[in-house]
């Protein structure tokens, strides 16, 4: 069973400022939480396979395969200052400057 001076000793190191129902309630609470642990180490697990996940997870993206992508010329059709490898945009210095 947590008591008071347990919860108020954490509570200082953990830097928290409790009232005393809280105190009250987080000695409850933690008290309920360690007899939860205590069931668990009580079990016989030793057959047990460790797991991460209590269900199989399967990956549901596609593969991960090259296919050809936009053509340059397209990809810059909309940009208002296009160049032969992309498209400039202000600085950010110069956006500022202007007042945006």
């Amino acid at each position: 069973m947590i008591d008071r001076e347990q919860v108020l000793h954490v509570a200082r190191l953990a830097r928290l400022e409790l009232t005393d129902a809280e105190v009250e309630r987080m000695a409850r609470e933690l008290s309920g939480i360690l007899d939860h642990l205590e069931r668990i180490v009580e079990l016989d697990l030793d057959h047990v396979e460790p797991t991460s996940h209590v269900v199989a997870l399967e990956n549901v993206l596609r593969p991960d395969e090259p296919r050809p992508s936009l053509a340059r010329e397209r990809a810059l059709a909309g940009a208002p200052d296009a160049t032969d490898s992309g498209f400039r945009v202000p600085s950010p210095g110069a956006a500022a400057a202007n007042g945006s």
